[in-house]
């Protein structure tokens, strides 16, 4: 089986997508690989911050491998919280804050739509290669669920009456950005 390494510390995400992939691939996190550095994100882009983490780890340990980044993008927001969605309120990873913020910024919009968008740069035998997915939604006015993480509880996808924190993660997996990014990547890799 071939072994993919996915360029992150998140455990979260490397739950959605080692079930995404189950079987196909050997996933493997950055402590299987011995790698416990930071690798900061500075791209103004999600693709670039994509990037940076998959060169990263090419360059460094010349494995097939692949970074993403994923934000909320809102639309009453001008497309914040965006590339910034993880520290969006100041520190990085404070999900109760982010949502505070949110919240609080959305207080009066009567625009409630958002997206989750995600982008993966993957490098597979030295070649580059960038997938995309998005999902539709709107922002509820509080949270509900318990859940996924990030901005889950109060990002309700279009279709559907739960949010994201509301859904198993089987639920999660078959419509979330990050399953429909990870679903092309999947399907490049199957092909070559």
């Amino acid at each position: 089986m071939q072994q993919l390494v996915f360029a992150t510390n998140n455990t979260h995400k490397l739950e959605e997508i080692a079930d995404k992939i189950a079987g196909k691939i050997q996933l493997l996190s950055l402590n299987d690989i011995g790698c416990f550095d930071d690798i900061a994100e500075t791209g103004a882009t999600f693709s670039e911050n994509a990037a940076i983490k998959s060169h990263y780890i090419f360059n460094k340990y010349k494995l097939n491998c692949f970074g993403d980044d994923s934000g909320l993008e809102i639309d009453a927001l001008n497309g914040e919280p965006g590339v910034y969605s993880a520290r969006y309120a100041g520190k990085h990873g404070d999900h109760g804050a982010n949502i505070r913020k949110v919240l609080e910024r959305l207080k009066h919009a009567d625009n409630r739509t958002a997206r989750f968008h995600t982008v993966i740069s993957l490098i597979w035998d030295g070649k580059e290669h960038f997938f995309e997915g998005t999902v539709e939604g709107i922002i509820r006015n509080e949270l509900s669920g318990t859940a996924g993480f990030g901005y889950d509880p109060i990002f309700q996808p279009l279709g559907y009456a739960v949010t994201f924190a509301e859904m198993t993660l089987a639920e999660k997996n078959s419509i979330s950005h990050r399953a429909k990014a990870v679903d092309k990547m999947i399907e490049f890799l199957n092909a070559v």
